[in-house]
């Protein structure tokens, strides 16, 4: 068997007994975890199997649907089937959430897509500080909205970053980045799904050297940076000026939300799925029909509408929709 020497007790272990006190060691470390969409919950899962989470932070159930009845976020229902303390502070600043906090006493405090930002006394509060799971390879996509920022402006690679928190926005220290290509079909959602899974691994494997102090930030070039802020339902319409495959990426960018759009009369018709055709020569803005299916003509090239949705009515194919569609060219 071999033998390890314990810089807790200062004697001889052997591998087994290093791993129960590495096992124990996580285990006394008092972490919050903030929160709130479905990208988080792959973190929330893997650091609740081998740390002490003491309570979750996540946002207010809000109304959603049809009924617009009240939805809680996806990190507390996670955090309630896990019987772990949640609060739903409106802001974190609130007095009654800060002494939640404080009450729990944390280490170090782990956040990951929680949709405020965390003002310099809850920064200041764990013994490690704050640490953020932020979805992009920093300092390129600072904000809220990375994953469809990197596939609207057609990037072929992005990323996990583990970065310290500071005051600034996705402004700190780089602890650990892990990189994965964007596939040509890829979605708001299906690249959130995957960077979701892969900032799950980065964070339980990177929390140990970070928790021991062996490892070293690594500061941010600013000079680099560029923002991705939070999108508007408004930021989701079509603006034919642009080359047809700048709008076929903010089609793939935008699913599910806030979703791309074009305007047919006064209807908006949203755009779930299209493809680029370079053919024709329409004067951009033109709705035209290609293939029996309905396509918008851009400043290069045309985008054809594969599948849309009327308002208020359900998804259908383009060439569903163009049966009913009186006066969709010309």
């Amino acid at each position: 068997m071999h033998v390890l020497y314990s810089t807790l007790s200062g004697k001889a272990t052997s591998t087994g007994d290093h791993k129960y006190c590495c096992a124990k060691m996580h285990r006394m470390t008092r972490i919050v975890f903030m929160g709130s969409p479905a990208f988080a919950v792959p973190s929330l899962r893997a650091i609740t199997s081998k740390y002490s989470v003491v309570g979750v932070v996540t946002q207010p159930d809000r109304p959603a649907g049809r009924g617009r009845a009240l939805r809680p976020p996806p990190v507390k229902v996670e955090a309630t089937a896990q019987n772990l303390p949640v609060i739903q502070p409106n802001k974190l600043s609130e007095p009654g959430a800060m002494d939640r906090l404080r009450a729990w006493a944390p280490d170090l405090v782990v956040v990951a897509a929680f949709g405020q930002l965390l003002r310099a006394e809850a920064l200041n509060l764990p013994a490690h500080g704050c640490i953020n799971i932020h979805a992009s390879l920093l300092p390129r996509w600072r904000g809220a909205a990375p994953i469809q920022a990197a596939i609207a402006a057609g990037d072929l690679e992005t990323g996990i970053t583990i970065m310290k928190m500071d005051v600034g926005l996705d402004t700190g220290d780089i602890l650990a980045q892990r990189r994965t290509p964007i596939r040509a079909d890829d979605t708001g959602e299906s690249l959130s799904e995957r960077l979701a899974a892969i900032g799950a691994y980065l964070l339980v494997d990177t929390l140990p050297s970070f928790l021991s102090g062996t490892l070293v930030p690594q500061p941010q070039d600013g000079a680099r940076a560029t923002k991705a802020p939070s999108l508007k339902k408004e930021d989701g319409r079509l603006d034919p000026s642009l080359p047809a495959d700048a709008l076929e990426r903010q089609v793939r960018a935008h699913v599910p939300w806030p979703g791309a759009y074009t305007m047919w009369g006064n209807t908006r018709l949203k755009v779930n799925r299209a493809h680029v055709a370079m053919v024709g020569n329409a004067a951009a803005g033109s709705r035209i029909v290609l293939d029996n299916q309905p396509a918008l003509a851009a400043s290069s090239g045309v985008l054809v509408l594969d599948e849309v949705q009327p308002e208020g009515r359900k998804r259908m194919s383009g060439r569903d929709f163009l049966l009913g569609a009186r006066g969709w060219s010309g």
